[in-house]
């Protein structure tokens, strides 16, 4: 970082100059619609939790807190996510973040009788993950 580098920029020149796939327009609005869809399936699965007038206090908090905590807590660097990182956190911690609120965004809706919809966004997740092994790589190297 010193040398005017940020380690996006070292991750592109470590593939030889080469498009990174994680990093690519398609990826990254993929990975934001993903983004989108465990946030409104963790509130369609809070809007179940509760009975009556009840219900709009899950259903609307939940994915607030989901999208807060997406956008919080990042690793500083991160090519996918512009660099910033307001709260910066390891790696590993990002990428368990990640995967945590998708995991229960597709538990949500699995329990709450949409599987099709909790199978099609699981899927959707893996397919974006495996396109992302070179993110996945890096953050395990941010400590």
């Amino acid at each position: 970082m010193e040398d005017g580098h940020c380690p996006a920029v070292d991750r592109e020149e470590m593939t030889g100059g080469g498009i990174l796939v994680s990093v690519h327009p398609l990826n990254l609005a993929l990975r934001f619609l993903l983004e989108i869809a465990a946030s409104l399936a963790i509130g369609y699965w809070g809007w179940h939790q509760a009975e009556g007038p009840l219900r709009y206090a899950p259903a609307i908090l939940l994915p607030l807190t989901a999208a807060a905590l997406w956008g919080t807590f990042r690793v500083p660097g991160d090519a996918s996510a512009s660099g910033d990182a307001p709260v910066a956190v390891p790696g590993v911690v990002r990428l368990g973040l990640e995967l945590g609120l998708i995991i229960l965004a597709v538990w949500g809706l699995a329990t709450e009788g949409a599987p099709t919809i909790a199978l099609v966004l699981a899927v959707t997740a893996l397919i974006h993950y495996l396109f992302s092994y070179d993110r996945i790589l890096w953050l395990f190297q941010q400590g």
